[in-house]
């Protein structure tokens, strides 16, 4: 009788001694483009979405003692140990404004009304609608007033993001965008973890390497994409949410 072949779930990866001598020059590389960036612009924030990725940014900021804003979209429907993790980051830099937003009533009701949440593994209209609810509408509240924002977003995370570049102008909000990682690998982003010695959210140890809104989110296996976990049911093309589209 033939047996099934073990399931392996994504791990975090072991940074190499090549890792972190390459980390140093991508550190300096972001500290001066954050520094950069707070000089030329008077009005500017970080989305953080409390994954590793983001968590350098916010470190990074920390640690240079620079005026950025950081802001959270606190969904609705994150997981309990995210939310958890975020009181904890707040404790950890209590210097840092950290500004959350949530969904307005009225956009979870409009959605309601048209959709049973089951609809969003079904439909993309359906999902979409609901990330517009809990994470388009936020996002252009917490934009407000600013001249640039700054993202973690990178190359290798989908194919969705292999052209990105470092500085690119938002149309769709009408603002600088910043995504100072884009070179930087997972490699290079948990070398950055295991050097600062920053506290992860839990998740990351339950073999999910992107973490979401909790219905949408998912272990994935070592071999697979990283993003592979985040609306699984979908074609792989349509995986954003709608938060990066320029």
């Amino acid at each position: 009788m033939s047996t099934l072949a073990p399931i392996h779930l994504w791990q975090i990866p072991n940074s190499t001694t090549s890792d972190h001598e390459q980390l140093h020059a991508l550190t300096e590389a972001l500290e001066a483009n954050l520094h950069t960036w707070a000089q030329r612009f008077t009005r500017i924030t970080q989305a953080n979405s409390l994954a590793v990725e983001d968590m350098v940014i916010t470190d990074a900021l920390a640690r240079l003692g620079l005026a950025i804003d950081v802001f959270v979209l606190d969904t609705g429907k994150l997981h309990p140990e995210t939310l958890e993790y975020l009181d904890h980051i707040s404790q950890r830099y209590p210097h840092v404004s950290i500004r959350r937003f949530s969904p307005q009533d009225s956009a979870v009701q409009h959605f309601a009304d048209n959709y049973d949440f089951s609809d969003i593994y079904q439909s993309l209209t359906a999902r979409k609608a609901c990330c517009y609810a809990r994470k388009i509408e936020p996002l252009q509240r917490a934009l407000v007033g600013y001249e640039a924002w700054i993202t973690g977003q990178r190359r290798e995370q989908a194919a969705t993001r292999t052209q990105l570049e470092v500085e690119e102008f938002d149309e769709a909000h009408q603002l600088y965008k910043f995504n100072p990682l884009a070179a930087w690998s997972q490699h290079h982003i948990w070398a950055y973890i295991q050097q600062h010695q920053l506290p992860i959210n839990p998740l990351y140890h339950q073999g999910i390497p992107s973490i979401g809104c909790e219905p949408c989110t998912k272990p994935i296996r070592q071999d697979e994409e990283l993003r592979a976990g985040r609306w699984w049911w979908e074609n792989q093309n349509s995986k954003e949410c709608g938060l990066h589209a320029n």
